[in-house]
């Protein structure tokens, strides 16, 4: 029995692995919600993990603290996983392995695990993130621009009358300031995508796989214009695939 943690920028989501591929129990908490009740609720009953296993892009200060929780509840402290230089047949392409974010190492563990590569990744959350991973597990490298929701608060931060009094659409042309605002900054993450597909696909050999994982995942997907296979949990998956071949104990518990 294991607890995986995946600390995003945005959101905490959790997992409870047993022997089965399916999880026992899950959920998500964003950062501003009541991250001090999870010992007393969604944690209060689940069956004591063996290991507890997690990935964190975020601070010092929000680890510990969730650390902190996991021993309240569970008596138990997480192992963090640091993005290794190799693990699980993936090979990272950064010349510092240890500064690309362990949640994209992870999600092409997952990938590569399940037949996916060659791929393409794309991850829109708070950052619109894309890897590009070939058949044999070699990372070539990636982008990371601003996701939607930053975009479109960037630009309101930066302007004097760009003020849209309500949520935008997204439309092919718009002729008010709302939806001028959503349908330039949706368009731009998925026009990214696209070209960076086109890009890798000499690179990659043929028609490589789309990934599309993330929290604005379902509202990016109909924009593009190419096939996408959608992705949930990556990170969480494939943190129990490094945990499994590096920690495996708890598989028999």
């Amino acid at each position: 029995m294991r607890l995986l943690l995946d600390l995003g920028n945005t959101r905490l989501k959790w997992a409870l692995q047993g022997p089965s591929p399916a999880w026992l129990a899950r959920g998500v908490l964003e950062w501003g919600g009541e991250l001090a009740t999870l010992p007393d609720t969604a944690w209060a009953g689940l069956p004591r993990p063996t290991q507890v296993v997690g990935a964190s892009v975020v601070d010092e200060d929000r680890e510990q603290r969730v650390s902190a929780l996991v021993q309240q509840a569970f008596a138990d402290a997480p192992t963090w996983l640091r993005t290794p230089a190799s693990a699980c047949g993936v090979r990272n392409a950064y010349a510092e392995p240890q500064r690309l974010g362990v949640d994209r190492f992870l999600a092409m563990v997952a990938a590569h695990a399940s037949g996916r590569a060659p791929c393409v990744l794309a991850s829109a959350g708070t950052a619109l993130v894309l890897d590009a991973l070939a058949a044999d597990g070699r990372h070539l490298g990636g982008l990371i621009a601003p996701g939607v929701q930053l975009m479109q608060r960037s630009l309101l931060d930066a302007t004097a009358q760009v003020r849209p009094q309500r949520p935008g659409d997204v439309l092919e042309l718009a002729d008010n300031t709302a939806d001028a605002v959503a349908s330039g900054c949706w368009q731009a993450a998925a026009a990214l995508i696209e070209r960076f597909h086109a890009h890798m696909r000499p690179r990659l050999g043929g028609e490589p796989v789309l990934l599309l994982d993330g929290g604005d995942a379902p509202r990016l997907a109909p924009l593009l214009s190419l096939p996408v296979q959608m992705a949930s949990d990556s990170v969480l998956r494939g943190l129990a695939l490094w945990a499994d071949a590096h920690m495996p104990a708890a598989a028999s518990h």
